[in-house]
């Protein structure tokens, strides 16, 4: 394939939920190209170069299907870090940031479960990024309610400190 047909071949794949720049498409190739994990066959007569997999590349792609994905570096979350600098930003009402964001992305959900219900007899690569996505925005709307819990129980008024003190067993008794 050339670089506009594997451009359309994985955002076909992923329903198009990380489209790609086919300017970054071509440079990968080249990349590749130079590494011998791909090879030019041919060039049509628009200009196109047509590329092929080396038995290099098939042994990366083998290895990188094996290997699983890296936890050691998680991805920069930006909802995760808006909402620590917002209980510490004067002004801010942090509840109402939770809020907005869980209406978005509940918005987003329904869209997700929209898509998944109108492709259920799809592709099945799309059907598991539609999953993904779904499980992710169901796992962000539950975190976004823990965060307004733990929002609440740390500004109570009435929370003190807890001490410890031993009972005669020497267990720790919790007094506020």
């Amino acid at each position: 394939m050339y670089g506009y047909q594997l451009r359309l071949e994985f955002e076909a794949s992923t329903g198009s939920t990380w489209p790609l720049n086919v300017g970054q498409v071509y440079t990968t190739l080249g990349r590749l190209e130079r590494d011998g994990l791909v090879r030019a066959v041919d060039t049509a007569e628009e200009g196109q170069r047509t590329y092929a997999i080396t038995d290099a590349g098939r042994a990366e792609v083998r290895a990188w299907f094996a290997t699983p994905v890296s936890r050691e570096s998680p991805p920069r979350d930006e909802l995760a870090i808006k909402l620590a600098l917002a209980v510490n930003a004067p002004g801010v009402d942090v509840p109402a940031v939770i809020q907005a964001q869980r209406t978005a992305t509940v918005e987003a959900l329904q869209a997700y479960t929209r898509l998944k219900s109108a492709s259920a007899d799809g592709d099945l690569s799309w059907l598991l990024v539609v999953d993904s996505l779904i499980f992710a925005a169901e796992a962000e709307v539950r975190w976004l309610d823990h965060c307004e819990t733990r929002l609440v129980r740390h500004r109570r008024p009435d929370r003190r400190p807890i001490t410890g003190t031993a009972d005669v067993t020497g267990r720790q008794e919790a007094r506020r």
